[in-house]
């Protein structure tokens, strides 16, 4: 968190691809996207927290570092601290969980979503980034029985997983 603390005054202007294209090409293809909560960890300043809005009835932010929290202010009206190896929020309480450049957390994933929810992995680098997972990775780390779609956009990558038992 501090380590982020730190970083969240430059972070739009130095470290933020800002390369939107699997986010939105995710959300036009890989449907159907279901209605409700969207959970986006790791929002840091809320980049992508607009485009989760036009999509879904509320958006709640979530990240470690609360600076970052602080300068999504105007673009994130739900931002919550919290570690999302321990989410603070209800089982199956959430659609849809945003992961955007994120740490997989399996366990609390499959935890906070809802039996027919999805979780869109979206890497904006692609293989090319830091964080980033296939999708079979992803799908083969998340406890169950998962099913995913996925693609690429602009520079980067998206997968769709779908909890089939």
């Amino acid at each position: 968190a501090a380590q982020f603390d730190q970083l969240a005054a430059d972070w739009d202007a130095t470290r933020a691809t800002g390369r939107d294209d699997p986010v939105r090409d995710a959300l036009a293809r890989g449907g159907p996207i279901p209605q409700g909560p969207c959970l986006e960890l790791g929002s840091g300043t809320g980049l992508f927290t607009p485009i989760l809005t036009a999509a879904f009835p509320h958006v709640i932010s979530v990240d470690l570092s609360m600076r970052m929290l602080q300068h999504a202010n105007g673009r994130s009206s739900w931002r919550v601290r919290a570690d999302a190896s321990r989410l603070p929020l209800a089982d199956a309480s959430v659609a849809v969980i945003a992961a955007i450049d994120m740490l997989l957390f399996p366990a609390e994933t499959a935890r906070v979503l809802a039996p027919d929810g999805l979780l869109l992995w979206i890497n904006q680098l692609g293989c090319d980034g830091s964080l980033y997972l296939p999708a079979a990775t992803v799908v083969a780390a998340l406890p169950g029985t998962w099913q995913a779609t996925e693609s690429e956009a602009g520079w980067g990558s998206w997968a769709v997983l779908r909890r089939t038992r």
